[in-house]
């Protein structure tokens, strides 16, 4: 008898777990969805133009301050898997919401859509805030 495929179920499961939990991680980290501290952020925005700033906040969030040049796309909003298709998804994206789990969630989306770059504001716009960057009102 050979040990070596000797496996029972419960060893098969765990050695199944593994590898797909192993190649997930491993495809994650080839992703372009990255979180970017302020600094970084700022330093990209700056730097990339042609890029589009998405903020995924609600409308009366939005009111209250945004950052510059900022396109508003709220993440709530049921509308805003179809207002997607209507972006270029060639371009980079730099999304941002008030704390990071909303424009996480918002990257994630784009992602599956096929958009290849998107970059989210760790912390969110409290952290922009919280670090001295301004903020714009319409």
């Amino acid at each position: 008898e050979c040990l070596i495929f000797n496996f029972n179920f419960y060893q098969m499961k765990t050695i199944i777990l593994l590898s797909v939990t192993l190649l997930m991680a491993a495809c994650g980290t080839s992703s372009s969805q990255e979180r970017m501290n302020v600094t970084k952020f700022q330093k990209e925005i700056a730097s990339h133009p042609d890029g589009v700033v998405l903020d995924v906040r609600t409308p009366e969030e939005v009111a209250k301050g945004h950052l510059k040049g900022a396109v508003n796309i709220d993440y709530k909003s049921s509308a805003f898997e179809t207002s997607l298709a209507s972006l270029d998804k060639s371009k980079t994206y730099y999304v941002y919401c008030a704390a990071g789990v909303r424009s996480d969630k918002a990257a994630a989306v784009m992602k599956e859509k096929g958009f290849k770059n998107v970059y989210t504001l760790e912390g969110g716009i409290q952290a922009w805030t919280a670090a001295g960057q301004e903020v714009v009102k319409n």
